[in-house]
């Protein structure tokens, strides 16, 4: 048989009985040792140099081939061409160069030293077992386990215990991956984990601080809509008292939570008389002295007590408030914050146990009038804009109030200014009627549009108080920002500063802002 050029009867009984160096392996951390099947063991016993390794069989391939080489007589190291167990063993990846031996010599024809003789050898296919559990060896001894791989497919599996635990670390993102895949994986099976989990996730949006740490201005409300929907008051609060009820309990939140030293903050009130701004300091404490004195006209037109001695003091606002300050020996004090509340209080219940008819109570400001349910409005934005300047005072966070009560705050602002600018152009401060019309007819409009937060569109007739405005006698445009319109009410802002935006007769737009303005007062 031709075997590379060489021959021998006997090479392959020959090579049987050789001992064998074994083919190079791979590291353990470069191997995927689940897919690499396990060499054999060696037989039992201490090792020695001169024992024999297990027989191992050829390929069938190299065997009819003869491409098997003879080992010399006289060498004890084996050829490290490719034989049965290269070939068993599959090419590892990156592994260390095993140390170079002594190339072989080609066969003389003399056999080995005679070995010990080996044991049968298993077929080549049994050499290099399947992964899994090998063949014990024959004497009984277990095999040991191989080691664990450092990178496994298989998913984690914990007790429910310890992925109820790892629930907090899931929800800040703290978990492994491993361990984020079975905490997921549990919680599509457990609906109570499945909550908790829901929870926590939800708890730790309220660890950032990016946002405000303050009350949503529409928190009360949503509250008491929540209550009178599963149980309604036998008495509600009536709808047109709401906004002065959410605006009276938001300034007394902030009067809460500011200090002694605070509640003597100064504070300037400004507002606009005639073409000019004018402003008055003052202090926090005399801030709510001055919204006390003014919500006893209030209190006067529901027979209550007013706190200005009823009919000695003045009516209008202006004037109410200059007593009141003047009649207070010292200064006020935190303690005004009282007896300020509970007149807020009286006025809303007595309002509620009232009934409907209470609605159109004429209550007096001296030069003008408003019925009840428009009175308690005036002092609902009233309390939010002095909210807003004592705000500003001891650097609080303050506000807009909801859309809905904003609304119509600017509304009554609105239906305000047609009077507001026949009063103007009676005192020669604003240009004269041009198209006077009956009571009740459609005359000269400016559309009044108000964007952003309680915002929507009206209609001001320019020339007579007892007109209509309406779209189509539009001769002017003045869009504004709901809270810039506010302001400008306030007299906050000038009128000048106030438009963002005018479209049509310039005239009609300046009176409009300027009777807007004149609106204010202390």
């Amino acid at each position: 048989m031709t075997g590379g050029g060489r021959e021998s009867e006997g090479g392959e009984e020959e090579v049987r009985g050789a001992r064998r160096i074994p083919g190079p392996r791979g590291a353990a951390d470069d191997l995927d040792l689940a897919s690499v099947p396990l060499p054999p063991l060696p037989p039992p016993g201490g090792s020695a140099p001169d024992e024999a390794v297990p027989e191992q069989s050829q390929p069938a391939s190299a065997s009819a081939s003869g491409d098997a080489p003879e080992s010399d007589a006289g060498e004890p190291e084996p050829d490290l061409g490719p034989g049965p167990a290269a070939e068993a063993w599959p090419e590892p990846g990156p592994c260390p160069e095993p140390e170079p031996g002594p190339e072989p010599e080609p066969a003389d024809g003399h056999p080995h030293p005679a070995a010990p003789e080996p044991e049968p050898a298993a077929p080549a296919a049994e050499a290099w077992p399947e992964p899994g559990p090998g063949p014990e060896p024959a004497d009984g001894t277990p095999e040991p386990p191989a080691p664990d791989p450092l990178v496994s497919s298989a998913p984690v599996v914990l007790p429910h215990q310890v992925l109820k635990a790892l629930l907090g670390a899931w929800a800040l993102s703290a978990c492994s991956a491993e361990e984020t895949a079975a905490v997921e994986d549990h919680l599509t099976g457990r609906a109570p984990c499945a909550d908790e989990a829901l929870r926590l996730r939800d708890a730790v949006g309220l660890l950032h601080t990016d946002g405000s740490l303050d009350l949503d201005p529409t928190l009360r409300t949503r509250v008491l809509d929540g209550c009178f929907g599963r149980r309604p008051a036998r008495i509600p609060v009536p709808e047109w008292a709401a906004p002065y009820d959410a605006e009276t309990a938001r300034l007394d939140a902030l009067l809460r939570d500011i200090g002694d030293s605070e509640w003597h903050a100064p504070v300037r009130l400004q507002w606009f008389e005639e073409e000019r701004r004018v402003s008055r300091r003052t202090t926090v404490a005399g801030v709510i002295g001055h919204l006390m004195a003014v919500d006893g006209l209030l209190s006067a037109a529901l027979g209550l007590d007013d706190p200005l001695d009823g009919g000695k003091a003045p009516l209008d606002p202006t004037e109410r408030t200059e007593t009141y300050w003047s009649a207070t020996r010292r200064p006020p004090t935190r303690a005004v914050r009282e007896p300020w509340r509970a007149q807020s209080h009286e006025l809303i219940r007595t309002a509620s146990f009232a009934g409907r008819n209470v609605a159109e109570t004429s209550v007096s400001y001296g030069a003008f009038a408003l019925p009840l349910q428009d009175a308690a409005l005036d002092r609902a934005f009233e309390c939010w804009v002095h909210g807003g300047d004592i705000a500003d005072a001891v650097d609080y966070p303050y506000p807009a109030p909801s859309a809905a009560h904003l609304h119509r705050m600017i509304d009554l602002a609105a239906r305000m200014l047609p009077a507001a600018l026949a009063g103007r152009r009676s005192a020669g401060l604003a240009g004269p009627a041009k198209d006077l019309v009956a009571a009740g007819a459609p005359g000269r409009s400016l559309h009044l549009e108000i964007e952003g937060h309680g915002g929507g569109d009206w209609y001001i007739a320019l020339d007579s108080p007892a007109a209509v405005g309406a779209p189509e006698r539009a001769v002017a445009q003045v869009a504004l920002d709901g809270v810039e319109f506010c302001r400008l009410v306030a007299g906050h802002i000038s009128p000048v500063e106030a438009a963002a935006g005018q479209e049509g007769d310039r005239e009609a737009i300046r009176d409009v802002l300027f009777a807007a303005a004149s609106l204010s007062r202390l």
